[in-house]
């Protein structure tokens, strides 16, 4: 595998920002490790978010997220967006205008990937779980698969408890975001009788602080025809646990061989 940092200039942004990637590399005489590519020229592609606190380094940093895509042939591309919400924020950056039109295109024009529907996928953790699923289900003609890991997946609930923190005040400002294209509750009932529906995949600790809202967003898939699998098993809010779920979530994945 080749392990990149990519430091580039985002014209939606107007600064310089990074975004760090994983591609496939065919060897056959590295010590430990099982690398494969693809037959074709084009990657296939998982976009994976990081968390509210967290870089576009941290997945590199926190889990062993190379060595797993290795035997799989996947590109890894994951960007940094601070404490946005993966959201043209109200007071601060367009971070989702970023986020699901200038990063593909910047991205599939510096490497290999592939822009075939079923060659892409979406995953993340915490407020990258919340990510993953709102670009899905906000542009499901982009991605065949998504993943939340511990995700905020009520957002509406997330800032009535949280009283609009000041991260919160500056990405969504004063406004209701309910039935809005931020309410993943309200993209799965608009969505949910279309033949363009990603796969959805959800863990969530059963001690972990955003278990009840993963509950409630899994009950509400369950009245719809989504394609959902659901993983509740013991873990917190932690990186020992999202390192083990991120293999699963490999697993999980409808990948091409």
């Amino acid at each position: 595998m080749a392990l990149i940092k990519c430091d580039f200039y985002s014209d939606v942004l107007k600064l310089s920002t990074s975004m760090t990637v994983i591609l496939p590399q065919q060897t056959n005489t590295q010590i430990g490790m099982q690398n494969t590519i693809s037959a074709t020229n084009k990657h296939q592609t998982l976009y994976l978010l990081h968390g509210l606190s967290d870089d576009d380094t941290i997945w590199t940093r926190r889990t062993s997220i190379e060595r797993y895509v290795a035997p799989l042939g996947l590109a890894v591309v994951m960007p940094q967006v601070h404490r946005s919400f993966y959201t043209d924020m109200q007071y601060g950056n367009k971070y989702w205008t970023f986020l699901t039109e200038e990063l593909p295109f910047v991205a599939k024009s510096f490497f290999p990937l592939s822009d075939k529907r079923d060659d892409n996928f979406v995953a993340g953790l915490s407020m990258g779980g919340y990510g993953a699923f709102k670009w899905a289900l906000n542009l499901p003609n982009q991605f065949r698969a998504a993943a939340s890991l511990s995700g905020v997946l009520d957002i509406v609930q997330h800032i009535n408890r949280q009283e609009r923190t000041d991260t919160l005040r500056l990405v969504f400002g004063n406004q209701d975001v309910s039935r809005t294209e931020h309410d993943l509750f309200s993209l799965v009932e608009k969505l949910h009788q279309s033949e363009q529906k990603p796969m959805l995949y959800q863990a969530c600790g059963t001690e972990d602080f955003l278990y009840e809202d993963n509950i409630r967003f899994k009950e509400f898939c369950e009245k719809t025809n989504f394609d959902l699998t659901t993983k509740f098993n013991t873990g917190e809010h932690e990186w020992g646990y999202w390192d083990k779920m991120i293999q699963d979530v490999l697993s999980w994945l409808p990948l091409k061989n």
